[in-house]
């Protein structure tokens, strides 16, 4: 006898609540197919469903999101580093005290006292005929940013090494709901026999009919909900063995929309955004912003960061202040509004050499017109690079680009063998934007602070 089981899946939401009434409509519809049959079926979510970009996100600290998956009705959720390292430890520690679901991550752990008590490694679901479906959390060991925040992160194969064998033994079937990204989960399928499912998140690549490494299925439904993962098993009953394995990534653009689902997030992002009306300061003139040009907020921005972390140099990019300030009242809101990056602020040691070469490529347009994406910064272009405690002489070349001339700190000029901090956005200690950042041997992280904490405080030297 065969039985069919049926996942559905979402990963790397961020929070895009645009695409969730479709989301939602869909898997309603398909719980009352599985009803009317009497089938099983599991909603699960892969991670990164919260990210503070959006106002119920950072109105309601998180706990909007997980009231929306409660409403849903999912059955399972894995964390991303979006819930882990963007929220204080407090708040990551009470996010999901209301959860309806089982949250599982296996290489996560709070560092000091009293486990969270909605923290499982693993869990084991049974159908309706008794099969056991064993499924692990993984998420991406930002070990840095997990120890400033008071918790531990492992790495996810020490996790696995742990775990594994165990969870194999209680079920039979494994799934692994992983967010770690799409080189861990091949590499985690080459390593580890007895994964029958990877569900993947993390890098946001998009699987639209699964893909298999040796024995592992891999599926991955992109970011931002414009897909959604569904996933059928067909176990056999008698001969104790899983017959299929099917992955799909289902397009939800086109999806019908729940309108009650509609509503509810409208009225949960008026209930958050009310929450965000904590007044800042009072403006007696507009203020501007333009991503190619420094303009006066971003160059206090800049002045105020130099200031929190104490360093010697503080660059910032204009592209992150995102809109402008009316004149009058501003509140919390209006600088979420403006700067809704989840980016800490950094502090690097460099050597002089290093700090030297970091202005130069700053001030290329090749650098400038970069549409980044990911890395915590949700804007369009990285856009002028201000700095802060430095002079800098430039002069425009014919090929139009703007090329440094001099440096100096308090008119002396830069020593090429001295050790100099520089404070920026944690989004430029990921990737190779700046290898000198990237690869700087001394960082220090500031958190939970984020950028839009410090414009709060550079908006308070305005009169």
């Amino acid at each position: 006898m065969k039985e069919k089981l049926f996942f559905y899946y979402t990963s790397d939401l961020h929070s895009h609540f645009e695409n969730w009434p479709q989301i939602v409509g869909y898997f309603k519809r398909k719980k009352d197919q599985h009803n009317r049959k009497g089938e099983n079926f599991w909603l699960m979510d892969n991670g990164d469903h919260v990210d503070r970009f959006h106002p119920i996100a950072e109105g309601l600290m998180g706990k909007g999101n997980v009231e929306l998956l409660n409403q849903a009705g999912y059955h399972l959720a894995n964390l991303g580093n979006n819930e882990g390292i963007t929220l204080s430890s407090e708040d990551l520690y009470t996010l999901y005290d209301k959860a309806n679901f089982e949250v599982i991550c296996a290489n996560l752990s709070y560092g000091e006292g009293d486990q969270p008590k909605w923290l499982k490694s693993h869990d084991i679901l049974i159908s309706n005929k008794g099969t056991k479906i064993g499924l692990i959390g993984l998420t991406a060991p930002f070990k840095t940013f997990y120890k400033q925040l008071g918790w531990q992160v492992e790495s996810p194969y020490d996790a696995l090494d742990e775990l594994l064998n165990e969870v194999r033994e209680q079920s039979d079937i494994v799934i692994l709901l992983s967010h770690l990204g799409i080189n861990d989960d091949e590499e985690i399928a080459r390593r580890y026999e007895g994964i029958d499912v990877i569900v993947g998140g993390h890098t946001h690549h998009l699987f639209q009919n699964g893909e298999y490494t040796e024995n592992s299925l891999l599926t991955a439904a992109g970011k931002h909900g414009t897909h959604l993962g569904e996933i059928l098993l067909e176990w056999d009953t008698e001969q104790r063995k899983l017959m299929k394995k099917e992955a799909y990534a289902i397009p939800t653009e086109n999806l019908r929309k729940d309108e009650k689902v509609t509503q509810d997030v409208q009225v949960m992002r008026e209930r958050a955004i009310d929450l965000l009306q904590t007044p800042i300061t009072k403006l007696t003139k507009p203020l501007y912003i333009g991503w190619f040009q420094e303009t006066s907020l971003m160059s206090r921005l800049t002045i105020e960061l130099q200031k929190w972390t104490n360093s010697d140099v503080a660059m910032l990019n204009a592209g992150i202040l995102l809109d402008h300030l009316r004149e009058g009242e501003v509140t919390y809101q209006d600088v979420h509004r403006i700067c809704p990056h989840p980016m800490n602020p950094c502090k690097v040691e460099l050597k002089g050499d290093e700090l030297l070469e970091v202005i130069r490529v700053a001030h290329t347009r090749k650098l400038t017109e970069i549409r980044l994406k990911g890395f915590g910064f949700r804007g369009e272009v990285i856009g002028k690079m201000v700095f802060a405690g430095v002079e800098i002489e430039t002069k425009e070349s014919q090929d139009g680009e703007e090329r440094v001339v001099r440096v100096t700190k308090n008119g002396i000029p830069i020593d090429q063998e001295k050790s100099y901090t520089l404070s920026t956005a944690d989004t430029f200690t990921f990737g190779r934007l700046f290898p000198e950042i990237a690869y700087a041997p001394n960082k220090s992280y500031y958190m939970p602070e984020l950028l839009r904490d410090l414009l709060s405080e550079a908006l308070k030297t305005y009169e």
